[in-house]
């Protein structure tokens, strides 16, 4: 244990440097926070963490990046280094980095309260709900509100279980649904889900896209006496490498899980609050799930928000008689994050943003696409929908190799060495013109480059 004096005046530096304009940071003083970060990375968060993480090997002062604004379509380093942000979060930032309109209520809640008492009853939790309500397809209508997108898989898991009687649940190969254990139980990659084996077992796992290999999975085990719960589906795969099933496979699934009286689990969280080109994917196809969870966009990229919507039936008079039986997260539905949330689903709306979603994709796309094309020995697909695209290599070097080009270039995206294979871009709503073109023009620099260095 440290002496307190000293934590007292290493923390007071630190909130020196919170308060303090990055232009008037001395550059001494940056290039020690990049050593420290590294240093306290690899010593007190995780050992192994940066391994393979580009932003260590840059050419930032301090040989890493940190990331210290950001704003609109753009992540910036704490010197200066000013990236396109095609990552996006995975999701987070549809509505863009600090957009003014979603701070500016956030400010506003923060002025008065921020978190909230556990036992008074706190509006914006109700109007919050009753807004989920009405931009949700069909009759969903009860929400429960929690803090990461894991936790709200877990309520969505829990809530079939009492709601329907049943114990089993049907998920797909490929899938994500989070890193808790019931949701990583649901997870369709043995990457994720063998050092945590065995785990909630009454799982079985159904090749994607596929509508009846989850009738026969339902119906086999019904025919041996034991109970299906849920079915649980990303209407697109995220994780995956942005799997979209073939069309009509949402609706013939719906009709499955009716037929068997089971309930339909439609994980959005990636997919949903415009990201996709209509507020939430099932829209596309015309299919509304019993429950539904949401997350990633919902806080407008400016605070962690996420839950779950369902229909008036699944919410059993054992939860009405016991409300406290599904969780009860401490922050679950505070204050500040729901006028964050609140803010977002107005600014959705009055911009349109599942429309810009789409447009921009459209363009996006179709200049990926394009170099695509130029690129064979490098590039094997490009696919995607709205701002949810991927790109496919033709291995996972070339990809790794391709999106350190990116980066270089000052074009954020998700490429590790240990999974690179395939790459999401995810931007925000706020890309402009000019950076779809400077991204189209460097993704087509970094192929290149990929071509000569590995000699393709």
């Amino acid at each position: 244990m440290a002496d307190k004096a000293q934590v007292i005046k290493d923390l007071d530096r630190v909130i020196g440097l919170i308060k303090t304009d990055s232009k008037d940071i001395p550059a001494e003083e940056k290039k020690k926070m990049a050593e420290e970060t590294i240093d306290q990375f690899d010593n007190y968060v995780s050992p192994g963490w940066l391994k393979y993480r580009k932003s260590v090997s840059s050419d930032s002062e301090g040989g890493a990046v940190l990331e210290w604004e950001d704003e609109g379509a753009y992540c910036i380093g704490l010197n200066g280094e000013k990236f396109i942000d095609c990552l996006g979060g995975f999701g987070i930032y549809t509505c863009g980095h600090r957009n003014p309109e979603i701070l500016d209520v956030v400010k506003a809640q923060l002025d008065h309260q921020a978190l909230h008492s556990q036992e008074l009853l706190d509006p914006l939790r109700g109007y919050l709900a009753k807004a989920m309500a009405e931009i949700t397809p069909g009759d969903l209508k009860y929400c429960f509100f929690t803090n990461g997108g894991a936790e709200a898989v877990e309520m969505a898991l829990k809530l079939a279980r009492i709601a329907t009687g049943g114990r089993w649940y049907i998920s797909t190969v490929g899938a994500f649904h989070g890193k808790s254990m019931g949701a990583i139980s649901m997870g369709g990659k043995s990457t994720y889900r063998v050092p945590y084996t065995p785990m909630v077992q009454q799982v079985q796992h159904v090749e994607y896209g596929v509508a009846e290999d989850i009738r026969k999975a339902i119906r086999n085990l019904h025919t041996v006496g034991e109970k299906v719960a849920a079915v649980i589906l990303e209407p697109i795969q995220g994780e995956a490498g942005v799997i979209i099933p073939p069309k009509g496979y949402l609706q013939e699934v719906r009709d499955i899980c009716d037929e068997y009286g089971v309930a339909l689990i439609f994980d959005e969280i990636q997919t949903g609050m415009g990201r996709t080109g209509t507020m939430w994917r099932c829209e596309a196809e015309g299919v509304t799930p019993d429950i539904m969870t949401y997350g990633k966009a919902f806080g407008g990229g400016i605070l962690p928000i996420t839950g779950i919507i369902c229909k008036p039936s699944m919410w059993t008079q054992q939860l009405i008689d016991n409300p406290w039986l599904l969780g009860s997260p401490t922050f679950g539905g505070n204050p500040v994050c729901c006028a964050a949330a609140i803010a977002t689903i107005r600014y959705m709306l009055e911009h349109d943003i599942p429309g810009v979603c789409a447009k921009k994709g459209e363009v996006l796309k179709a200049g990926l696409e394009k170099v695509a094309a130029k690129h064979p020995k490098v590039v094997q697909e490009v696919r995607g929908t709205g701002l949810m695209l991927a790109v496919e290599f033709n291995t996972c070097d070339i990809g790794y190799e391709t999106s350190k080009g990116l980066f270089a270039r000052r074009v954020m995206t998700a490429g590790t060495l240990v999974n690179a294979k395939t790459i999401r871009f995810e931007p925000t709503a706020m890309l402009s013109d000019q950076d779809i073109r400077d991204v189209i023009e460097r993704f087509d620099e970094a192929c290149a480059d990929t071509e000569k260095n590995m000699g393709l």
